[in-house]
C-alpha cells in the first residue's frame, strides 16, 4: 500500500509520527507533505522521518491565502506522481488531494469552530474521525473515538520521556518550573480571535516568577523576555512534552499544549476568546474532569495560579487525577494504523463509533473546584 500524510503543523507531525513509523516498518510506502510552518520540518528532521516540504506559512493573519495557489501546484503535481492508495489530513489539503487524485481521504479533526475549513473539506473525505467530545455531527462520515487528537502521542502506549528536563533547562535537581505559552493568533481559523493582551503577559510572568522559574514560548515573539523575570524556552522541539510532563504549571492562550499538559498530568490554565458558551468540546471535557481550568477573565487565571500554587502536593494530586482519567482513553496511533492497513473500513476497527451512536463522554459544564485532595 502507498500512503500520504499531511504534516501542515508541529501538532500534525506529532499526530502522525507513530503511525508513520508502523506502516514503514512494515513495508508500505509512505509519502510526507509538510509545511515550513513554525518548527513543523524541525520536528520531521528530529523523528527522521523522510518528507517533501511543499511551501512555507507565516504566523500573521491571512499569511497562508496568497500563498495557496503554489501550495496547491506543488502539492498536486508531487501526489499524482507518487500516486498514493489513501490520504491521511486534518484538512482542506488532504481532502482536495484526495479528491483530485481520486483517493480515499481521512481526516482527522478536533476543533468545532473551524467551520469554514469543514465545509470545504468534509465533501471530499471518505471518513472524518473525531474525539468523543466533538460537539457538532458531521454527517454519515463522521466516527469517533474515546480520547483526543493527542491520544496520538501521548496515550501511555505510545508516550515515554526520553530527556532529562533539568539537565536541559539548567536547573537545579528540586527547582520547580512553569511554562507559559502564547499565540500569535496567526492561522486562518484565529481570525476575529485573541489571548492575553501585553500588559496581561507581563503581569502574568511576574505572578508566576513568585514561586516558579518561568519558560515562555512566545509564537509571536511579541514580549521582551529581557526585561521580566523569565527565560525563553529555546529547548528542542523534540523535548517539549518531557517539558511539560516535568513542568509544575502550563499557562496558555493556545490549544494544543494544553490538552497535552493534561493529559500528562500538568495544571493547565487556558484563557483566550475561544472560551466560553461555544467552547470546543475537548476543553469543556478536561475541565469536567479537573484536569484544565478554562477562563475567559484575566482576574480569574491569575486568582487560579494563586490557588494551585498553594496547593499540597499539586503534582501528584494531578497525576493521580491523570491516571484515573486517561487510562480509559483510546490510543489513536493504533485506530489510524488499522484504518490504514484495513483500508479505511471503519467496520474494521472496534475503537471507532458512528457519531449517531455516540454522543461523546458526558462533560459537566462547570469550572472545577479550588484544588483538593
Amino acid at each position: 500500500m502507498r500512503y500520504q500524510f499531511f504534516t501542515n503543523t508541529p501538532a500534525h507531525v506529532h499526530l502522525y509520527k507513530h503511525v508513520i513509523d508502523e506502516l514503514s516498518e512494515d513495508g508500505h510506502a509512505v509519502s510526507v507533505l509538510a509545511r515550513d510552518y513554525g518548527c513543523t520540518t524541525d520536528l520531521l528532521e528530529h523523528h527522521d522521518i523522510d518528507h517533501t516540504v511543499y511551501g512555507p506559512c507565516g504566523t500573521t493573519k491571512w499569511s497562508l491565502l496568497g500563498r495557496l495557489p503554489q501550495h496547491y501546484t506543488h502539492i498536486i503535481r508531487h501526489s499524482r506522481e507518487f500516486d498514493p492508495d489513501m490520504v491521511f489530513g486534518m484538512g482542506a489539503y488532504a481532502a482536495h488531494t484526495g479528491a483530485l487524485t481520486r483517493t480515499p481521504t481521512v481526516l482527522v479533526l478536533d476543533s468545532e469552530p473551524t467551520g469554514l475549513d469543514h465545509t470545504v473539506s468534509m465533501p471530499f473525505a471518505e471518513t472524518i474521525v473525531t474525539p468523543g467530545a466533538f460537539r457538532k455531527d458531521l454527517g454519515e462520515k463522521h466516527y469517533t473515538f474515546e480520547g483526543f487528537k493527542e491520544c496520538a502521542y501521548l496515550h501511555p502506549a505510545v508516550y515515554e520521556p526520553a530527556v532529562d528536563v533539568h539537565e536541559l533547562l539548567e536547573l537545579d535537581a528540586d527547582e520547580r518550573f512553569g511554562v507559559v505559552r502564547f499565540n500569535a493568533f496567526g492561522s486562518h481559523h484565529d481570525v476575529g480571535h485573541a489571548g492575553f493582551g501585553r500588559d496581561e503577559r507581563r503581569a502574568l510572568i511576574k505572578r508566576l516568577a513568585e514561586d516558579l522559574t518561568v519558560f515562555v514560548s512566545d509564537e509571536g515573539n511579541d514580549i521582551d523576555i529581557d526585561r521580566l523575570p523569565a527565560r525563553p524556552y529555546v529547548a528542542p522541539p523534540g523535548a517539549l512534552h518531557d517539558v511539560l510532563n516535568e513542568a509544575t504549571l502550563l499557562v496558555a492562550d493556545t490549544q494544543t499544549m494544553v490538552t497535552e499538559a493534561a493529559l500528562l498530568g500538568t495544571p493547565a490554565i487556558r484563557s483566550n476568546s475561544f472560551v466560553g458558551a461555544n467552547d470546543m468540546g475537548n476543553f469543556i471535557e478536561l475541565e469536567a474532569n479537573e484536569l484544565v481550568y478554562n477562563h475567559e477573565s484575566f482576574a480569574d487565571v491569575l486568582e487560579t495560579v494563586d490557588q494551585l500554587l498553594s496547593t499540597p502536593n499539586l503534582e501528584s494530586l494531578w497525576n493521580r487525577r491523570r491516571d484515573a482519567y486517561v487510562n480509559e482513553l483510546e490510543n489513536l496511533t493504533q485506530i489510524i494504523t488499522e484504518l490504514a492497513r484495513s483500508r479505511g473500513n471503519t467496520h474494521s476497527v472496534a475503537a471507532l463509533e458512528p457519531r449517531g451512536n455516540s454522543s461523546g463522554r458526558p462533560a459537566r459544564e462547570s469550572r472545577p473546584s479550588t484544588p483538593s485532595q
